[in-house]
């Protein structure tokens, strides 16, 4: 019987999927989110634990900032990856319309 590889599948869009990312992007994300992770796992035990709130906005305000950086990194890397190639492809106007969508959402979250 021959073994066959199972591919996840895309959600969402095929033209703007994590799966169009490089492998060693999709690495280094994964590794800052879990970084992130850790941070606010040691900030929920300070809270727990009943640290002073200095240091609680502190840390929070260091995880905020990781994730700014998670943000940058995806959306240069989305442009790259997913935005250009759909419109060499010749779906110019609508992979504008959807990065600027997508910038709209990130800015206004921030």
């Amino acid at each position: 019987m021959k073994a066959t590889s199972k591919q996840k599948p895309v959600i969402g869009r095929p033209e703007s999927s994590a799966a169009n990312l490089p492998t060693a992007v999709r690495s280094e994300l994964d590794a800052r989110l879990a970084r992130i992770e850790g941070h606010v796992a040691a900030i929920r035990r300070m809270l727990a634990s009943g640290e002073d709130c200095d240091s609680l906005l502190v840390q929070a305000s260091a995880v905020r900032s990781a994730l700014n950086g998670v943000l940058v990194g995806l959306m240069e890397t989305h442009l790259e990856s997913c935005v250009v190639p759909s419109a060499r492809s010749g779906k110019s106007e609508q992979a504008v319309s959807r990065f600027r969508r997508a910038l709209e959402t990130v800015l206004k979250r921030s």
